[in-house]
């Protein structure tokens, strides 16, 4: 049994075995390098089946992953080949393919990457097979078995190859604590949206397999990418050109919107942007000149250029070595990239023209907690340094979005408690005794975790039983962080609910909803913050920046204001990086409303000097402790 080095610097293939050490990466790899496979037969006039069977067998700290085709099959010289590093030695080189994978590097990558593993080939009925893998000492070593055999019928079973056909199989066991180990529905995702597979998968045939030892049946899933519904802005297939050292180059592009469905932005799984496409082979997902910018959001398409591999083949560097997308570096990719850019620019502009009116928007959930950190330090300086305490609200007479005209038969004083962990709070429950019979049957329910303790924990009461207000209080602790649940009351055809959230830093009284806009309409009945939350919404006009709703005691971020507008992605997201704008917002707002309501209670009311003194004032006092809790300092 030959074992043999593998002949290549050990250095090198160290580094790069390491940086490509994900399953995802292996499969791109080889499922490319299949396709190529099938396309070499058919420009040579040969029917394929297309088939790609990729087997999946998932264990707690590893799995086995296979790949396999009914294609060319390659004979022991060709493994031994290909065993040689890239570059002069890969297929583009001698002009065989279109240039994708790892260029000639991607196979060995893979499995020395995750781990070790072996190829297994049948080709004019002789099996060939190579295991590679690494020694004590960490040498990268290959074993070629001394040679191919001629190919048992049950070979062909093993491999899933018809009785005297070729194909190949490329087996890995994944043993590198460092990957990532995905479930396989996740596999499914990612393999199906995966930007440089959605071309393969539209004419090969991909199967994945879940194979469970401790399971009889398979899982078997045809993965095919499904774009989403859309309209067609430019297109299909709109020609184009660019000039490079006067010599001129065509490619053709179609963009379209998506209707009714978010796209996702960035990765390799993007379903946004323009798929760069040479030949067979998928080189980007980008915009060029667009990228991340205001206008893209529901954009996606195809543009097709066939001399970016055949100047990739002459030596250009028109992607990068690591495989990151194109080289915008490249004097004839910035060529290339300028021309779809001027192409696309009128349809972007058009879409940032639409897309620039956002009625409401959000934030990240890391800006949302820095946000509630800084509403309840200045509601703590509201009621405690300056004495400001709002009375509570008088009962709204509706429960939940519904406008009853009257009271709910049944309801909670608040549908949302936020509370701290270990503290105890209470939850009250408004029954109309007007509208139910005292002899009515109030069943109580409690979705609640073992880590939040409601008491007294009673099941069922009549409706005698309640006071004469029809208010029934529990008191409630929970004692683990992000424990949440429900407490619902029933009785006949009414029934009414309300959630319950356990956090670290929360709010201690009154109404708190910790992500600024609710889902639906609510309405508090002994809220007291001055600061209750706040809102990105539309104001309808673009002078104001910012304004303090003393209704809905909100903090209101106006997204038609041309500033807010520019850091609000066309999906309605802010972004985190304009958190200094935020700070600025709202310490304007809040030291306004504090001014407002400190000078109202003096002689001083109606004087706008006093106002703009007290206010200068508290930004003085207050502005550094606004701006280092929104910078998350």
């Amino acid at each position: 049994m030959a074992v043999l080095s593998l002949p290549v610097d050990q250095r090198v293939i160290d580094i790069d075995s390491r940086r490509f050490a994900s399953i995802e990466k292996a499969l791109v790899e080889l499922i490319t390098n299949v396709d190529d496979s099938y396309a070499r037969l058919e420009r040579h006039g040969a029917a394929v089946s297309g088939n790609i069977r990729i087997t999946y067998e998932r264990h707690q700290n590893g799995a086995v992953l296979g790949v396999g085709d009914q294609a060319e099959g390659m004979s022991l010289e060709r493994i031994r080949s290909v065993l040689s590093y890239g570059g002069a030695h890969s297929l583009l080189a001698h002009g065989e393919a279109s240039g994708r994978g790892y260029f000639g590097r991607g196979m060995k990558q893979a499995i020395y990457g995750l781990g070790y593993g072996w190829v297994e080939s049948l080709q004019e009925g002789r099996l060939s097979r190579v295991d590679l893998f690494r020694s004590e000492q960490g040498t990268y070593l290959y074993d070629d078995w001394d040679g191919d055999r001629p190919a048992a019928e049950q070979d062909y079973a093993r491999l899933d190859i018809p009785l005297g056909g070729n194909g190949t199989r490329v087996t890995i066991v994944v043993e590198n604590l460092q990957t990532n180990i995905p479930y396989f529905r996740s596999l499914v995702t990612a393999v199906t949206n995966n930007i440089y597979l959605r071309d393969i998968l539209q004419r090969r045939t991909v199967t994945l397999v879940s194979v469970n030892p401790d399971k009889k049946k398979h899982v078997s899933v045809k993965v095919r990418y499904e774009e989403p519904e859309s309209e067609i802005i430019i297109g299909p297939d709109s020609h184009g050109s660019f000039l490079y050292k006067d010599q001129e180059y065509p490619f053709q592009l179609t963009l379209k919107k998506a209707v009714g469905v978010e796209l996702v932005l960035k990765g390799d799984e993007r379903t946004n942007g323009l798929l760069v496409i040479s030949g067979t082979a998928v080189l980007d997902c980008q915009f060029f000149r667009f990228e991340n910018q205001l206008g893209t959001e529901y954009l996606f398409g195809v543009v097709s250029c066939p001399a970016l591999t055949d100047m990739l083949g002459k030596g250009h560097p028109v992607i990068s070595d690591e495989r990151e997308g194109l080289n915008l570096k490249d004097p004839f990719v910035a060529a290339f990239a300028n021309a779809v850019s001027d192409t696309i620019a009128e349809a972007v502009r058009k879409e940032q023209q639409r897309l620039s009116h956002i009625e409401h928007a959000t934030t990240s959930r890391r800006t949302q907690v820095l946000i509630e950190q800084l509403l309840r330090h200045m509601n703590q300086v509201a009621a405690d340094d300056l004495g400001i305490v709002l009375p509570p609200g008088p009962g709204s007479g509706r429960y939940g979005p519904v406008d009853t005209g009257r009271p709910a038969a049944l309801r909670f004083s608040m549908p949302f408690y936020y509370r701290q962990v270990g503290r105890a709070f209470r939850v009250a429950m408004i029954v109309d005794r007007a509208q139910l019979l005292s002899e009515e049957v109030l069943s109580f329910v409690y979705e609640l975790p073992a880590s939040i303790k409601a008491e007294p924990a009673l099941t069922d009461m009549e409706v005698a039983g309640l006071p004469d207000n029809g208010r029934f209080e529990w008191t409630l602790t929970g004692s683990e962080i992000g424990a949440h649940g429900r407490i619902g009351v029933t009785s006949g055809p009414y029934a009414a609910f309300c959630e319950v959230v356990i956090a670290e830093q929360a709010s201690g009284k009154g109404y708190y909803h910790p992500s600024g806009r609710p889902s639906a309409p609510w309405h508090w009945d002994n809220g007291t913050d001055l600061f209750r939350g706040y809102e990105l919404r539309n104001l309808d006009n673009d002078i104001v920046r910012a304004v303090y709703s003393p209704e809905e005691r909100l903090i209101l971020i106006n997204t038609e204001a041309p500033i807010v507008r520019l850091y609000v992605s066309g999906q309605g997201r802010f972004k985190d990086g304009a958190r200094l704008l935020l700070a600025e917002l709202f310490l304007d707002v809040i030291t306004d409303e504090l001014a407002r309501r400190y000078v109202d209670r003096t002689t001083q009311k109606g004087d706008f000097s006093a106002y703009m003194q007290v206010k200068q004032t508290f930004i003085r006092r207050y502005g550094v402790e606004i701006h280092r809790i929104l910078l998350g300092d």
